[in-house]
């Protein structure tokens, strides 16, 4: 598991951990890890160019303090100082007597252009609303720039509990954080301006409970997918039903039984119009041409996706005492009441658009702020709440870490390719994992298994589905 952690939580961790070590020594942990980080980067550190962008905070320190440990293996560093009177002392003195040397007023861009690294030292983890205009050029110049670009702890200019990126950011090839991630570098669209993340241990004494942001690895998931017993049969692993599907989209019932089937239950319990196309491809699902209220007796239902605006099938899943999934057309059709005085577990699996929708702002509005839209989401509404998207984000009905998944892949922005999502999670809330695990858990596998279908070329939604059991083993066998 990677936790992510609160910047008022690192800076106590800091303070308490500086007041038991020698004057600088914190830094000196920190500026080695970096260093090492880029010395890795470069290859060749003798006789290659490094240029350190140096703001006033102590992430300026750390890059000085690095740079002069590439100096004194032969790298030619210099040292653009955005305030060139607040500069760390002891960094500057270091650099200086490591051979490096302060950039000449206005040379900045000019030095970037022909550097091989760039070390991004501006602003730390307190920075807010951007890079200041003095910065601008520069981040500019290392974007156009190809030298390879190394973030000290968070790239300046993005927020480092919320993800938001509020103007011009520094883009990092690579960033190197101390102690613990942050959550921006975890959640879009921040995680895109952070590059490659390597985590440098400090020392740090993070409290257990007290991260904000999760992130799975594959033993937490294989932790939590069940695994029948030696008395399991098809109802004692769980039946799902999925109310799915339309005489206009049938292919979401076929996707969303897709993904139900593979996701551990024993049985799929169909309930729809588009019977004759689930039972044509999946001849062991249990169709019937109704609502949720007589298809039978279920542990979870998924509802929602293709359906169009039918809805009583909605309104019939909601009133079950069963775990319940709600996607696409259903989250549109559900009654937000009705799904606030549920009792049994809920989970909610909306896109970007979807989100907007149901919190009345605009898509870019949940674009820009994924972390705070998928809370709002889930305080709302008592539920759990899966916010689709590059970095897939669930949320817990009683708070908690935000759980962020990272295993998806751009080709997963396909058609169908979320019906195949609700059916597995609605498949391993049936088996009896809590709402937001179940919502994790399947975000991670899907992802997977897109990579898995599509290795770098189109796949479909289809193919995606077939690969699950392929992501599934693949975590089992760790």
């Amino acid at each position: 598991m990677r936790s992510a952690y609160s910047v008022e939580t690192v800076r106590n961790a800091e303070r308490e951990l500086m007041a038991r070590l020698p004057e600088g020594a914190l830094m000196q942990r920190a500026a080695a890890g970096l260093a090492a980080a880029c010395a890795q980067l470069l290859g060749r550190v003798y006789g290659s160019r490094v240029v350190l962008l140096v703001g006033s905070g102590d992430n300026g320190g750390d890059a000085l303090y690095a740079g002069a440990r590439l100096a004194g293996r032969g790298a030619g560093v210099a040292a653009v100082l955005l305030t060139p009177g607040r500069a760390h002392p002891g960094g500057l003195a270091a650099l200086r007597r490591a051979g490096g040397r302060i950039a000449p007023d206005g040379a900045g861009e000019e030095l970037i252009g022909r550097a091989d690294l760039v070390v991004d030292g501006i602003t730390g983890i307190g920075g807010r609303g951007g890079l200041r205009p003095g910065a601008v050029p520069l981040a500019a110049a290392a974007e156009r720039s190809r030298a390879a670009v190394v973030a000290v702890d968070l790239p300046s200019g993005v927020d480092a509990d919320t993800g938001e990126v509020r103007g011009a950011a520094v883009r990092a090839d690579l960033t190197v954080t101390f102690g613990t991630h942050k959550p921006a570098l975890l959640v879009d669209p921040a995680r895109e301006y952070a590059g490659s993340v390597r985590l440098v241990e400090i020392g740090l004494a993070l409290p257990g409970r007290g991260a904000v942001l999760e992130a799975f690895q594959h033993a937490d998931v294989a932790a939590l997918l069940p695994v029948p017993g030696a008395e399991s049969d098809k109802y004692r692993r769980g039946v799902v039903g999925v109310a799915a599907g339309s005489a206009r989209y049938p292919g979401a019932a076929v996707l969303a039984v897709a993904g139900a089937l593979r996701g551990g239950a024993g049985a799929v319990r169909y309930a729809g119009p588009a019977g004759d196309a689930v039972i044509a491809r999946f001849p062991e699902a249990l169709v019937s041409a109704g609502g949720p209220k007589g298809a039978g007796r279920v542990q979870a239902w998924v509802v929602g996706p293709g359906i169009g605006d039918d809805a009583a099938p909605v309104a019939e899943a909601v009133a079950a005492e069963v775990p319940l999934l709600i996607d696409a057309d259903g989250l549109r059709l559900a009654d937000a009441g009705a799904v606030r005085a549920r009792t049994a577990p809920t989970l909610m699996t909306p896109h970007a658009g979807e989100a907007a929708a149901l919190l009345g702002v605009g898509r870019e509005e949940v674009e820009a702020a994924r972390l705070a839209a998928v809370r709002e989401l889930s305080a709302r509404y008592g539920a759990a709440v899966l916010l689709k998207g590059s970095t897939t984000l669930v949320a817990a009905a009683d708070g908690g870490p935000v759980r962020a998944n990272a295993t998806g892949t751009p080709w997963l922005a396909t058609a169908g390719s979320g019906d195949v999502l609700s059916g597995l999670a609605g498949s391993l809330l049936a088996a009896g994992l809590p709402a937001p695990d179940a919502g994790a858990a399947a975000a991670y596998l899907h992802g997977l298994s897109g990579r898995l279908a599509s290795r770098s070329a189109p796949a479909t939604a289809h193919e995606v589905a077939d690969h699950l059991p392929d992501a599934w083993r693949g975590i089992r066998a760790l």
